[in-house]
């Protein structure tokens, strides 16, 4: 009988390994990687981060505008402006695995952090933000909003998700629980890209916002749901020349000519110390240190038409889609210095940072 309980035991011990074993083999590999869209093409990029060298590709979506990786690491959600879809691919194949249906002409996406909420913005009149549930990989719900929306994003809390208009000139702020439009703020410009700082219990405590025709940001206070300050990237030192050259901060030019508005991509490390923001009228990159607001650093970038920044998790290193040249320029925030530019395709702009399966 005790033989019997010894081998018993082995038996389970065996197996219970062997799971694990097994489990462990079956467990991917997590690899960071750049995602980088290309608006006047059909493709978008995969760059390595440790190499800098574009790795992969996701080809067939036809004028293709954001991306977001799901936070497990497994799919790639890409808005298609030519049919009008949630385009989902495969992180390990790359390959396009299905094409979402959606309420009208998609503008930039964002995902809620545990991965069940896929939210895009409808840049068309009247406006609103698709509610994608990732389960199903159905559109479950548009949510109105006051005017077409461009960029949504989801508070670091995962309590609300903020969707700007540029033509509205209103900030949107949803209720990710009710999935209904809690608030807004009235700007005087349209509302480009937007970060967020954090209060020490993880709440939103500012929303940084970039203008129509500013070439700087506001500064929102969440609580008080009202602007709060307003600031100008400094004046360019003299020999260098804005994009397109004999632009002015009155009169930058149009997105056409420099692939975005005047200040068009923005950012905060992962310590919540830095705010990093780009300038397409200066092809500058500028850091502000938080909460304080000051200016901490300025790389100038060999790169034209800055339309888009994200940073790698550990907010060392910056990627900064130029739109005119075609290329992300590769920035140390540790030393403000380009490191170096990598070709990509046609018009890039907006790009984003994943944690993907292998």
């Amino acid at each position: 009988m005790a033989s019997k309980r010894v081998w018993g035991l082995c038996l389970t011990v065996l197996l219970l390994g062997g799971t694990g074993i097994m489990s462990s083999k079956a467990a991917p590999n997590k690899v960071v990687r750049i995602l980088q869209t290309n608006s006047a093409g059909d493709n978008v990029q995969i760059i390595d981060p440790a190499t800098n060298k574009v790795v992969g590709e996701i080809t067939g979506i036809e004028v293709n505008h954001g991306v977001v990786a799901a936070p497990d690491g497994s799919r790639i959600y890409i808005t298609c402006e030519a049919e009008s879809t949630l385009d989902v691919a495969d992180a390990r194949t790359l390959k396009v695995v299905n094409k979402i249906p959606l309420s009208g002409h998609p503008n930039n996406l964002t995902v809620s952090p545990d991965g069940r909420r896929v939210y895009v913005a409808i840049a068309n009149a009247p406006g609103g933000v698709d509610v994608i549930d990732t389960g199903s990989l159905k559109d479950v719900k548009t949510i109105r909003t006051k005017g077409p929306i461009h960029n949504p994003y989801v508070t670091p809390d995962g309590k609300f998700v903020v969707a700007g208009s540029t033509q509205s000139n209103v900030i949107n702020v949803i209720d990710t629980k009710t999935e209904e439009l809690a608030w807004t703020v009235q700007e005087d410009k349209g509302i480009r890209p937007m970060a967020f700082a954090t209060n020490p219990d993880g709440s939103t405590k500012w929303i940084f916002v970039q203008l129509t025709a500013f070439d700087g940001f506001a500064v929102v206070d969440f609580a008080a749901r009202e602007e709060i300050k307003r600031i100008d990237y400094p004046d360019l030192p003299a020999g260098r020349s804005p994009v397109p050259v004999g632009a002015t901060r009155t009169n930058p030019g149009t997105s056409a000519v420099g692939g975005a508005d005047p200040s068009h991509g923005l950012a905060v490390t992962s310590d919540g110390k830095i705010l990093v923001a780009n300038s397409r009228l200066n092809s500058a990159l500028y850091l502000y240190s938080l909460p304080d607001l000051k200016l901490a650093g300025t790389v100038f970038l060999s790169g034209k038409g800055a339309a888009w920044v994200t940073l790698t998790p550990d907010g060392q290193t910056a990627y900064v889609s130029n739109a005119v040249t075609n290329d992300v320029s590769v920035v140390s925030l540790k030393s403000m210095k380009e490191i170096t530019r990598i070709p990509v395709g046609f018009v890039p702009k907006r790009n984003g940072t994943g944690i993907l399966q292998e």
